[in-house]
């Protein structure tokens, strides 16, 4: 036998750093965060596969807490934005002003300028200010006053909203949404779970904040690492194929009037990947592009007229029109 086929390549090395990278955040995670193992492998996912998460929850679920404290496992540069009605894009973007001093105009960045950007309550500002975001989020860049700025390239929101409250909220628009590449849906914890939240509240450790609890697991250098040596991990073209079919089935799909774009496609790919690396493997799997189906296609679709007027949901028939395509072996 060979020798050099014992010694692990560069590849697999990087590989199983992915890997790794899950414990070592998941570690520190658990020290603030009880429960919610799916919605924190979502979010560590789009952060490797430089996606950006929608986090959909009622009040209290820890939303806001899963974003910093990830931001804080890994160091990066941490902003939150509250959306009102009454925020402006140059609130988010920046905007120059005009310095008395040196009679010249300055540019003041926004909070937009960060590493990991949480956009509270995202469906409380309209249209008009949520359009501040489509460029960054797609393109990783912010135009302002003629001017194109390059975002860091670790750049990632997470962005949250109340599915139950509907008074002063506007609904996301479709260009919006699409560019999420995950909709994360975060419900209550369980019996166990709340009473070691109760547990944990009564020691005092939320009260310490995720500056002195939280260490520091990996550093964002290592994050862009991880997302090149996501290439690596092998898609079989039957895998391909089945994610086309996939999309054409919720565009032929009687109850749902618009389907899933090549956009979610290519975020269903890259997220596969991402979630292959998490558990382990170099290749993407059947069962890991199935786990992510809903996440990532559900939240762009629109029912037809018809199905809901019969209370059809976007769930059902999303599950009604995907299980209709054979897995490849």
């Amino acid at each position: 036998m060979n020798l050099d086929s014992l010694v692990s390549s560069p590849t697999q090395q990087s590989l199983e750093a992915v890997s790794h990278f899950r414990e070592l955040v998941f570690k520190e995670l658990r020290k603030l965060i009880v429960g919610q193992e799916h919605a924190l492998e979502l979010m560590l996912c789009a952060l490797l596969s430089g996606g950006h998460s929608l986090l959909e929850g009622v009040p209290g679920v820890a939303k806001t807490l899963m974003a910093k404290t990830l931001a804080s496992s890994i160091n990066a540069r941490f902003k939150r934005i509250q959306f009102t009605p009454d925020l402006m894009p140059a609130d988010i973007l920046g905007t120059s002003v005009f310095d008395l001093k040196t009679q010249t105009f300055s540019l003041v960045y926004g909070p937009i300028f960060t590493e990991i950007l949480l956009a509270d309550e995202i469906n409380r500002a309209p249209a008009k200010t949520q359009s501040a975001l489509l460029e960054a989020m797609q393109e990783r860049t912010v135009s302002i006053e003629g001017k194109q700025i390059t975002l860091d390239p670790i750049f990632t929101v997470f962005a949250t909203q109340n599915p139950i409250e509907s008074e002063g909220t506007y609904p996301l628009p479709e260009a919006q949404l699409d560019r999420f590449m995950f909709k994360v849906e975060i419900g209550y914890p369980s019996a166990q779970e709340e009473d070691s939240i109760l547990a944990a509240a009564n020691s005092g450790i939320y009260s310490k904040g995720t500056d002195t609890t939280i260490n520091v697991a990996i550093s964002p250098g290592e994050i862009l690492q991880a997302r090149a040596a996501l290439t690596n991990v092998h898609v079989e073209p039957s895998i391909l194929q089945y994610i086309r079919q996939l999309l054409t089935a919720t565009r032929q799909s009687p109850n749902i009037r618009l389907g899933a774009g090549p956009r979610a496609g290519v975020h269903l790919l890259l997220a596969s990947k991402a979630l292959a690396a998490l558990r382990g493997f170099d290749f993407v799997t059947p069962d890991i592009v199935r786990a992510l189906i809903h996440p990532v296609l559900q939240h762009r679709l629109l029912l037809s007229a018809d199905a809901e007027l019969g209370g059809e949901t976007a769930e059902r028939a999303l599950s009604q029109a995907v299980n209709r395509i054979e897995v490849p072996r």
